[in-house]
């Protein structure tokens, strides 16, 4: 996969795909990142890349020359078929269900703002689509960016040492992951659920899925509601509240 980031700090982006998974993933051929700096695209002895809003307030807005054209060069880099991304605050919420359709896509040209925002025109004219990570502000789109290209760089086949890794994170089937444990078999006088140590398969995997339908319920019932269970996964919600309510007993 290819993706090219218009961003005002190249650097940045470069300096974070230089660990863990996204750096496998680069080293292997796997994924392939590049950068492009409106800055490149301006045509004054300052390099402006921003300018006050028409109408008055407070910040600076990203002018629509620079943005555009080096949204232009990026898009030369990236496979036919790719999109263009602007990370945004107004945009969808970034879910696993749309990773995995934007992973389906030969690449990507992320568009990262700053300042006070992006002229409407470059919405208009060079964007396909608007993701937002969540329901606040941060100071730029680069770590957006960045949370995007690592939770793609995990659905790369190669990517993680075990391909079983990304089926069964969160979100990966509607739920939360299941809790995990690793040695000692106690710690702070908690012992690994007794299960997990039992040797057989069939009971832990039947845990492992309780937990994660127990856990989903009581962290994010959101997910719940918005994609109801099936019998198997509602049995197992029983299941885990009865024995919810025997340990409060």
């Amino acid at each position: 996969m290819q993706i090219e980031v218009v961003t005002l700090f190249p650097t940045m982006i470069a300096d974070a795909l230089r660990h863990g998974v996204l750096a496998r993933a680069l080293g292997r051929g796997l994924l392939r990142v590049g950068t492009e700096d409106p800055r490149a695209h301006t045509m004054d002895a300052h390099r402006s890349v921003d300018d006050r809003p028409y109408g008055g307030g407070p910040g600076m807005v990203l002018k629509p020359e620079p943005l555009c054209a080096a949204i232009g060069a990026a898009l030369q880099r990236v496979p036919p078929g790719s999109e263009r991304v602007l990370l945004s605050t107004q945009g969808a919420r970034l879910t696993q269900r749309r990773l995995t359709a934007l992973a389906q896509l030969p690449g990507l040209v992320l568009i990262a703002g700053r300042y006070e925002g992006i002229d409407e025109r470059v919405r208009c004219l060079a964007v396909d689509q608007e993701l937002s990570i969540g329901d606040y502000v941060l100071s730029g789109g680069e770590l957006p960016a960045l949370v995007l290209i690592d939770a793609l760089a995990r659905l790369i086949p190669g990517a993680l040492g075990d391909e079983r890794s990304s089926a069964q994170d969160s979100f990966g089937n509607g739920l939360l992951d299941w809790p995990h444990y690793t040695r000692p078999e106690v710690f702070g006088a908690v012992r690994v659920p007794g299960v997990l140590c039992s040797g057989d398969h069939a009971a832990i995997e039947h845990w492992r899925r309780k937990q994660s339908v127990g856990r989903t319920w009581l962290r994010r019932p959101d997910l719940i509601s918005s994609s109801p269970l099936d019998a198997e996964y509602r049995a197992l919600l029983a299941e885990f509240l009865t024995e919810q309510r025997e340990c409060a007993q």
